[in-house]
């Protein structure tokens, strides 16, 4: 599955943005779905996840109350809804795509993701 991030910009703090993640060659009905982050100079960090059946959702400590993931799998494509925007939200943005995830913390591992779309430029001013 090819998958192609957007709707990155540049926002001033406290502002939204929705970030989306449209996917081709396969369906991702089957795949469970992840957003990471990597700020300049730092490693890639979790973001949110949802399951294939969309009845899960996982959500790193810094999003909880302010990011939404959601799904569409006849559109295929997964969103992220990012309110309360901050400074420190800025990154670029990665959506990827994995499956037989065991536990909820595979949801939070980006070793468990078998492909990754290119990066979506998150920049929050304050």
């Amino acid at each position: 599955v090819q998958l192609q991030a957007s709707g990155g910009g540049l926002v001033q703090a406290g502002g939204s943005l929705r970030l989306s993640c449209a996917a081709s060659g396969r369906a991702i009905s089957g795949y469970n779905m992840g957003w990471f982050r990597q700020a300049p100079g730092k490693e890639r960090e979790f973001v949110a996840a949802i399951k294939w059946s969309g009845d899960f959702t996982s959500y790193a400590d810094s999003g909880k109350g302010r990011f939404t993931i959601s799904r569409d799998n006849l559109k295929n494509t997964v969103d992220l809804q990012m309110n309360s925007l901050k400074p420190e939200d800025t990154a670029a943005y990665f959506c990827a795509a994995g499956s037989s995830f065991a536990t909820s913390g595979a949801y939070r591992t980006a070793s468990r993701y078998d492909c990754w779309g290119q990066g979506t430029l998150v920049t929050v001013s304050s």
